[in-house]
């Protein structure tokens, strides 16, 4: 089993900052892919961002360039730094470990992007 805790979410207005974290722990595999996925109301979720164990990364469409996903193996932490956010961006976002076909999730933090 892997538990998965996010933190960093909270209200801002658009244009600005915030950073999510996530820390993981229990039965962490050395390869594996963390990332963040995030679902606004009456939406389906949806990728924001991965990265592998080896540092590979992919961004959904609507974040790329605005977005900077990163991770500490030694810590067992994922990071989602959202920059230029938007009231679209407005969402709860979930973090992601995914091992093999198994996935975890985390309990999701609120972000709101006021306008």
């Amino acid at each position: 089993q892997v538990q998965l805790v996010e933190s960093g979410g909270g209200l801002v207005q658009a244009g600005g900052s915030l950073r999510l974290s996530c820390a993981a722990s229990g039965s962490i595999f050395s390869i594996n892919t963390m990332g963040w996925y995030r679902q606004a109301p009456g939406k389906q979720r949806e990728l924001v961002a991965h990265i592998s164990s080896a540092g590979t990364t992919n961004y959904g469409d609507s974040v790329k360039g605005r977005f900077t996903i990163s991770r500490d193996n030694a810590k067992n932490m994922v990071y989602l730094q959202m920059n230029s956010l938007k009231p679209e961006d407005t969402a709860v976002y979930y973090c992601n470990y995914r091992w093999t076909i198994t996935n975890y999730w985390g309990q999701g933090t609120q972000v709101t992007v006021s306008s």
